[in-house]
């Protein structure tokens, strides 16, 4: 195999170059477009992006040449919030919501998070890596190169424990590139609801988060703050033991009410702030002051069946650094597809078609920490890119519930690439 590949005819090479820092405001719309632009990859790094007459001069008897067929190519999407360890489905509950029953009934009947969390805990972690093998073929299908992954279908030490393994696992053995997050917190489990819940919060303390930092099983802590599931103060708490251990801090905030995880975000200056569908004008001036990045997460609220979707223009006016995420999860997003988040963005939350995608590039990179190395096509970033099937970056939004990816590159390395058959055939 070659140590050399070049990309070329590329009819719009989204690169998405610029500052080191995360884009904000009008930035956002900047999106660094070489028209008939061209790349060349030496092992797993990008060395150089141009005009395609600049690439081809690099060319020689052993490079590999990629013909990317007038479409355009753009960086891998960075999902920075999923959930894509679990067991089981949800689809009676999706049944139950078209009849009319809400998420809050469902959860408090005993279904939601609690109804995954039986059935992740009764899996063992080889089945665990077995489904999330099949869920990181819908990532890569969808042109997502680098999620952000959490645990939360555990909800006890060792279940917790089996899911961040399992994370690990898949890292090693899939093309997608994964970022682990400890959310034990993300409900009260069955054993220690009413009067015991006190209780959870101090084993989430005292003996989960020794657990993953002494296996070095996760680079993030999150909470589910919520007034029905840890409270703010709680959220507070188990935040700042994480930050003790030396993790980064990122929270669920304002999902279903307002409760002042906002604020609380700032407060703590977490990494980022997910949700936010009912955050209000104070708590994104506060964010802002705190330099906190919003990850909404418009898949969620589709498919609650809910209206009321997070404040974008706002954010972005105020100067955030906003982030766009799937959210995929078995009950409330169970969607791996990012161009259906962008058209989402686009059509519920009025951001523009370039918004949308530095939300999911770029900006996204630096809220995993890493956008000194991926989520643009520059020099020396890793070579984690997509030929997609269209014309302009505009198509992705807009012709939705398609795959748009053609052909998929992770560290320089093909990961996934359509099979032709069937447009072979209509050609013929």
């Amino acid at each position: 195999m070659s140590d050399t590949l070049a990309v070329v005819n590329c009819s719009q090479l989204v690169t998405l170059g610029g500052a080191a820092r995360p884009r904000k405001g009008r930035e956002m719309r900047d999106l660094g477009i070489i028209t008939d632009g061209a790349m060349f990859v030496r092992d797993t790094r990008i060395e150089s992006v141009g005009v395609r007459s600049e690439i081809e001069r690099l060319i020689d008897g052993d490079c590999e040449v990629v013909d990317a067929g007038g479409r355009i190519v753009l960086p891998g999407f960075v999902d920075a919030h999923t959930h894509p360890v679990f067991m089981g489905t949800r689809a009676e509950e999706f049944e139950q919501r078209a009849e009319g029953a809400t998420y809050a009934e469902i959860a408090e009947a005993g279904g939601g998070i609690r109804s995954t969390v039986r059935q992740t805990r009764a899996a063992h972690e080889d089945e665990l890596v077995a489904a999330g093998k099949r869920y990181a073929q819908w990532f890569l299908r969808t042109g997502t190169t680098t999620v952000e992954a959490k645990s939360g279908y555990g909800l006890s030490v060792e279940d917790e424990l089996k899911m961040l393994r399992a994370i690990r696992r898949l890292n090693e053995r899939t093309p997608l590139q994964y970022v682990p997050t400890f959310l034990g917190a993300h409900e009260v489990p069955d054993e220690y609801r009413g009067a015991r819940r006190v209780e959870y919060v101090e084993l989430v303390i005292n003996e989960m988060l020794p657990r993953v930092k002494e296996e070095d099983l996760a680079e993030y802590c999150d909470v589910f703050c919520e007034e029905k599931v840890f409270s703010c103060e709680e959220s507070k708490r188990i935040l700042l033991a994480a930050r003790e251990h030396d993790l980064g801090l990122r929270i669920h905030a304002d999902q279903l009410s307002l409760g002042g995880g906002a604020q609380l975000a700032a407060e703590l200056k977490t990494t980022t702030a997910d949700h936010l569908e009912h955050t209000d004008a104070d708590g994104i001036k506060h964010l802002a002051r705190a330099g906190v990045q919003p990850v909404l997460l418009p898949g969620s609220v589709y498919a609650l069946g809910h209206t009321r979707y997070p404040a974008a223009r706002e954010m972005i006016d105020a100067g955030l650094a906003v982030v766009l995420a799937t959210d995929f999860n078995p009950g409330s997003s169970p969607t791996p597809s990012m161009p259906m988040i962008l058209s989402l963005a686009s059509t519920h939350m009025k951001m523009t078609p370039a918004e949308g995608l530095t939300a999911a590039t770029i900006n996204a990179a630096y809220s995993l920490g890493r956008g000194h190395d991926r989520g643009s096509l520059e020099a020396g970033k890793r070579a984690d890119f997509v030929i997609y099937d269209a014309d302009d970056y505009r198509e992705l939004a807009y012709f939705f519930g398609i795959e748009h990816a053609f052909a998929v590159y992770t560290n320089g390395r093909l990961a996934y690439r359509r099979d032709d058959k069937l447009e072979d055939e209509i050609s013929a």
